[in-house]
C-alpha cells in the first residue's frame, strides 16, 4: 500500500491544491484582507453612541479571573468577604466562574 502511494506521486493532488490556493487569494482580495487590495473601499467604524447608565456611587464591577477567591478579592479591593457576598447573594463563595462578574462597594 505504501508502495502505491509513493509511486503516484504528488501530481494527482496538484490540481485540488491549486484550485484551493487560487479561492483563497480570490476570497481574500474580495473581503479586502491583504493590504492594498480592496473590492471596496471600507468606511471607518463607527462606535454606537449611548447613554451611560446611572451609576451608584462607591460601588464597582469586578470580573473574576483565573485563580480568584473571594478572600483573595476582597484583600486586594481592600474590602471583606462578608460585603462582596452580602451584595453578590446569587454567588457561590467556593464555585466562582472565570468573566462572572461581582459587585464591590
Amino acid at each position: 500500500m505504501v508502495g502505491t502511494l509513493a509511486a503516484r506521486g504528488w501530481r494527482p493532488y496538484a490540481g485540488p491544491i491549486a484550485f484551493l490556493l487560487a479561492a483563497t487569494i480570490a476570497i481574500g482580495l474580495l473581503r479586502g484582507h491583504f493590504p492594498g487590495h480592496s473590492a471596496s473601499p471600507r468606511a471607518p467604524a463607527r462606535t454606537p453612541v449611548h447613554a451611560k447608565p446611572a451609576e451608584r456611587p462607591g460601588r464597582t464591577l469586578y470580573v473574576v479571573r483565573a485563580g480568584d477567591t473571594i478572600v483573595a478579592i476582597a484583600a486586594r479591593k481592600r474590602t471583606t468577604a462578608a460585603q462582596i457576598l452580602r451584595l453578590n447573594p446569587t454567588v457561590s463563595p467556593t464555585a466562582l466562574f472565570i468573566g462572572e462578574k461581582l459587585r464591590l462597594p
